[in-house]
């Protein structure tokens, strides 16, 4: 199987307030990593006592969604090779997170972390590229 048909994924689970009646509702939540190399993410609540359902996605995963994941599985560090081609690597840095230049030196100097689909979706960016990357889920708790 190629490295990019994996799917990656990573959920979390919790109980909220029903937005219609206020009872504790079950709410799931997911980011996967598809086999496109796309991240996409899917919540979905369900109230038992009134029956109210609703269910959102998206690509860009939303800040608080991405801080549940990363409480309940740790962050995911970006591991490189020893001798690594540092314009690459930047390079990949700034395309895939939009960063300036100044900020991917600086990551590239103190490392990466994040969930386990965004990390590894930029270890496979870099490999593409030569760079040997691994994402290293768990390393961050």
């Amino acid at each position: 199987m190629p490295e990019s048909a994996r799917v990656i994924s990573v959920a979390v689970s919790d109980s909220v307030p029903c937005p219609d009646c206020g009872a504790p509702a079950e709410w799931h939540g997911v980011q996967v990593l598809l086999g496109d190399d796309s991240l996409r993410w899917d919540t979905e609540t369900v109230c038992g006592e009134c029956g109210s359902a609703t269910a959102a996605c998206g690509t860009e995963l939303p800040g608080e969604m991405r801080e549940r994941l990363l409480a309940e599985h740790g962050a995911t560090e970006l591991r490189l090779g020893s001798s690594v081609d540092r314009v690459a690597v930047m390079r990949v840095l700034r395309r895939s997170l939009g960063l300036g230049l100044g900020e991917a030196r600086a990551v590239l100097d103190r490392g990466y972390g994040g969930t386990l689909p965004e990390v590894e979706l930029l270890a496979r960016r870099l490999r593409v590229v030569g760079v040997g990357a691994v994402a290293v889920a768990g390393a961050g708790r």
